[in-house]
């Protein structure tokens, strides 16, 4: 058990990185800001763009994770999510993707004969 006890604190490497670069945009903003520099205001809002754009790719690629809690076993902040690919249910992200998990339809697979379980 952690400090924060046994729940999930959603930390994940699409989070970790995504917070990263916003910090460094903020700051670079908040010295543009001082040195009343306006091209330094305006690199710093595009790096925190980058930092929402890359927070969203690494979502969508399977290094973040679905709303609410996941189970113990996935919550280390390095686990992978294997149900990104498919979309996540009331997701902003996937929907804006496109993934959207009810508009999948499920496939049906026939089984020969031979195939089929005795």
């Amino acid at each position: 058990m952690s400090v924060h006890g046994d729940h999930d604190m959603g930390h994940t490497v699409a989070g970790w990185t995504g917070t990263g670069i916003a910090t460094a945009g903020c700051t670079a903003m908040g010295v543009a800001f001082a040195a009343r520099s306006t091209m330094g205001l305006a690199l710093g809002g595009a790096v925190v763009a980058l930092a929402a754009l890359t927070t969203w790719f690494l979502h969508l690629a399977g290094w973040g994770k679905a709303t609410g809690p996941r189970p113990v076993d996935q919550q280390h902040w390095r686990v992978r999510d294997t149900a990104a690919r498919r979309g996540h249910p009331d997701c902003l992200g996937c929907r804006l993707a496109g993934r959207n998990p009810a508009a999948i339809p499920a496939v049906a697979i026939e089984l020969t004969p031979a195939e089929q379980p005795s």
